[in-house]
């Protein structure tokens, strides 16, 4: 059986070793010890995915008062298409509707196309947006 939950401190090995697997190539910025403490520090919109035990998925959100955001959706390769990634995404959405969040954004990084028919199947549409950032300071 398969529970979508609030991340628990006794976690954080497991949801590590999941992002390593899942992030392949992360930027420095994105090393996953250091997303999760500043995560934590922030707030606990930061949902798993568990079976038996272990975490087999997870999907973090952000909420500004004004809109939603979903980050690291991430599910173990031999637990996709179980619907699984759409549980805890859908999950989520509830948790920051809550809030009182109206809208949910979320980016997909280059390369990894092939998610865009799972978003969209969840009610996700292509925006016509640009998206930029810039880095603040070193990266802990």
């Amino acid at each position: 059986m398969i529970i979508i939950r609030h991340y628990k401190a006794t976690d954080r090995p497991s949801l590590i070793a999941l992002w390593q697997t899942v992030f392949t190539s992360p930027a420095p910025h994105n090393e996953a010890n250091n997303v999760l403490d500043k995560k934590l520090r922030v707030d606990r919109l930061l949902f798993v995915a568990e079976k038996k035990g272990q975490v087999i998925g997870s999907c973090m959100a952000g909420y500004d008062g004004h809109r939603g955001w979903l980050y690291s959706v991430a599910v173990s390769e031999e637990m996709r298409r179980l619907h699984i990634g759409s549980k805890l995404v859908k999950h989520t959405m509830s948790e920051l509707t809550k809030l009182g969040c109206q809208k949910i954004n979320l980016q997909i990084v280059a390369g990894n196309e092939q998610v865009i028919g799972f978003y969209q199947s969840l009610g996700f549409t292509i925006e016509d947006r640009i998206s930029m950032g810039t880095f603040t300071g070193k990266p802990i």
